[in-house]
Order: structure tokens, then C-alpha cells, then sequence
């Protein structure tokens, strides 16, 4: 450390406890110091996370992988969690999870996260299309319990499909950093050859580490995989061993029944671990049989139940309230209900009609129901 080190350290920390003072509070009413610094320091904040996209690459057609430099804020993470990245689209705040990619033991303090952009993804084509090195983004603090114990599995299974690759990346390359040196194998299913996200990388980790079995499955067929076809019980015959594994599995919603499925059979329910990030069910509004009013107090606006989901209703009223992932996952949209029933779309559960926070992106109205937005 050179001798100049210590001096900016002490200004720094200086600096910040000035900052974030009363008197900076009350000078930057109704504000906020943050609004004012990011005109000149757009990453810099005294409690939120915010990252400048240092990098960008696309490794395969339909998808994006971006390089973050975050702020101090940033606290970590653990292979296998999600964060919400916040991006602005033409002047709207939009948030979605996404699990970083890169090793927790990565040297070159960047957060990597890739996206495939879907014909619906609204802010995974706008990654891909529109994102420029040098913008900020917002970031939440790591999240979920979808990540690697502390205390590492003599064997690991990590099972994937599509953009599902990317939190069980995360965990085998932070495995081979630790020198892990107990089986494990790496089951991806993809489309075709073309199709597979750090396809070049599996390959090298896979000839470097004689521990590290990686078995590529496409659905169409000639591709060079190791497995053709979709994910069944006759590919674990290339994993005699799975029933000693501690599993990891993300991936669409097909594939990752067909797994938990098999897994209950076995009897292991419990060794298999899981991530979910599809949407539930889509919902259809049922004009005919929805009842009663949404009523927005704060906005005072109200309308008639169309039965969609909340999220829906309120943004057609012209109202933009936070939303993220909008399948219940990041918890972005939570409001206040003050009175009235809402179902749950992944459960069916109907609520009681008292006060409660919902997550308006899964909640149908049964009737009227009343929300502080």
C-alpha cells in the first residue's frame, strides 16, 4: 500500500460520513443527496447499489453477457443467487432477476450477467439491443437460497437448460477456483450446439479438470453432444453415481419437472436443490365472471375488475408502479392491500380481506379490492 493510500482512505470515509449527515439531508431536501452526486458520479450512493456496465459480449445469437463494475455497496455474493438489475427504458425504471455468472472468488471485482433475449422479454432485448458500456444500472444485494452450501458436497450435480445456465456457472467455476476436488458433473440441455452459452469456456474447464464430467444435451439431433433428446431417466445412466450427489437444477419449466419428478421416484428429494425463474401460468382475463372495482387510493383512481392481475390493471389506468420480474420471484411490485380478497395465480390461494402486502404481478382481484398505489 503506498503512503498516499491511508490519506485517501481517511478523506474518503471523511467524506461519506459528511454525506450522509443531517445537515447534507436537510440541504438536499426533498432530494436526496444521491440525486445530487450522480450528476457528477452517477455509480456513487450512500446505501444503494449501482454498477457501471464496464463490457459487453454476445456468445451466442440470442443472448447478452455484461460485465458490472459496482459500487462500494455491493456486499457479495453466493454461487447460485440472483440479484435485481434495475435499467432505465425510455424514462421507465424496469427491474428482473438475474443470478451472476462469474466465480465468487473473481479478482477483477465485475458482476457478470447473462440474459437470453426471448421474443417476450421486454428488458432482455433492450440489453442486447440498446445497452451502451458506461451506462449505470441499479442493482439490488444478492438474494435466494438457490446457492452452494458453506460447507462444499463431496459430489455435485449441477443440471441446467437455456439461460438456466447461468447461477449453476457461477458455482462450478467457483468450485474449480477452490481446488474442489470431488466428481462433478455439469448436465446442460439446449436446443442445438449453436444455442449453448459458455460453450468454449465448459469445454476448457472440462479438459483442465479430469474431476469435471460435462455432458451437453441438445434436442435436435447431430449436434456433438454427449446426450440427444430431452432431459430422461436413460441419460442419468451417464451419471451412475446421481443418487449420491447433492443436485443443483435450473432450468425451464419441462425440463425441471421432469427432473423433480424422477428425483421423487428416487427417493431424494432432498438432495435436489432448485431455482425458478420462468413465469407462472399466464392469465387470462375472464371479463364474464370478474366482479367489483380495483381501486388505486393514492392515485385516486379506480376501475372496473377486468380479472387480470393487478399489475395489469393498474398499468392500464396509465399508472407505473415498480414491478420486476413479473412472476413473483423479486418481490419488486409488493404494495399494500388494504381491504378486499386477491388469488394468488401460482397457488390459487384466495386471501383473507384485511390489510396485507401482495405482490400485485400474481394477484387476481376476487371482488373489490382497495391498494395504496
Amino acid at each position: 500500500m503506498s503512503a498516499t493510500a491511508p490519506r485517501t482512505h481517511f478523506f474518503a470515509n471523511g467524506l461519506r460520513r459528511a454525506l450522509s449527515s443531517r445537515i447534507a439531508a436537510t440541504l438536499a431536501y426533498p432530494h436526496g443527496v444521491d440525486r445530487y452526486l450522480e450528476q457528477f458520479a452517477p455509480t456513487f450512493s450512500l446505501n444503494e447499489v449501482r454498477a457501471e456496465v464496464a463490457a459487453i459480449r454476445h456468445q451466442t445469437d440470442d443472448s447478452v453477457t455484461i460485465s458490472l463494475r459496482p459500487n462500494g455497496n455491493w456486499q457479495g455474493f453466493r454461487a447460485g443467487q440472483y440479484v435485481r438489475l434495475t435499467v432505465e427504458i425510455d424514462g421507465v425504471r424496469r427491474t428482473r432477476c438475474y443470478s451472476p455468472a462469474n466465480s465468487v472468488h473473481a479478482t477483477d471485482g465485475l458482476i457478470e450477467l447473462t440474459a437470453k433475449a426471448h421474443g417476450g422479454g421486454f428488458v432482455s432485448k433492450f440489453l442486447k439491443q440498446r445497452l451502451s458500456v458506461g451506462t449505470t444500472v441499479g442493482l439490488s444485494q444478492a438474494e435466494g437460497s438457490f446457492a452452494l452450501p458453506e460447507t462444499r458436497p463431496a459430489r455435485v450435480l449441477l443440471i441446467s437448460g437455456g439461460s438456466g445456465i447461468t447461477p449453476v456457472m457461477a458455482m462450478l467455476r467457483t468450485l474449480t477456483d477452490e481446488g474442489h476436488s470431488g466428481p462433478i458433473t455439469f448436465l446442460h440441455y439446449s436446443n442445438a450446439a449453436k444455442d449453448l452459452i459458455y460453450a468454449a469456456e465448459l469445454a476448457e474447464i472440462a479438459a483442465k479438470f479430469p474431476n469435471v464430467q460435462l455432458l451437453r444435451g441438445y434436442a435436435e439431433p447431430h449436434q456433438g453432444g454427449e446426450l440427444e433428446g430431452l432431459f430422461c431417466r436413460a441419460h442419468l445412466n451417464a451419471v451412475p453415481d446421481f443418487a449420491d450427489a447433492e443436485s443443483f437444477l435450473c432450468g425451464p419449466p419441462g425440463m425441471m419437472k421432469a427432473v423433480q419428478k424422477l428425483w421423487a421416484d428416487e427417493g431424494l428429494t432432498a438432495q435436489l436443490h432448485l431455482e425458478h425463474f420462468s413465469a407462472a401460468a399466464p392469465v387470462v382475463a375472464d371479463n364474464a365472471n370478474a366482479e367489483g372495482e380495483v381501486r388505486f387510493v393514492r392515485s385516486e383512481r379506480l376501475a372496473k375488475n377486468s380479472g387480470a392481475t393487478l399489475l395489469d390493471q393498474a398499468e392500464s389506468l396509465g399508472l407505473k408502479p415498480e414491478s420486476g420480474c413479473r412472476m413473483g420471484i423479486c418481490h419488486a411490485c409488493t404494495c399494500r392491500k388494504a381491504s378486499g380478497r386477491v388469488r394468488d395465480t401460482r397457488t390459487g390461494e384466495i386471501s383473507d380481506a384485511g390489510e396485507a402486502d401482495i405482490q400485485i404481478c400474481v394477484s387476481v382481484p376476487v371482488g373489490t379490492v382497495t391498494l395504496d398505489i
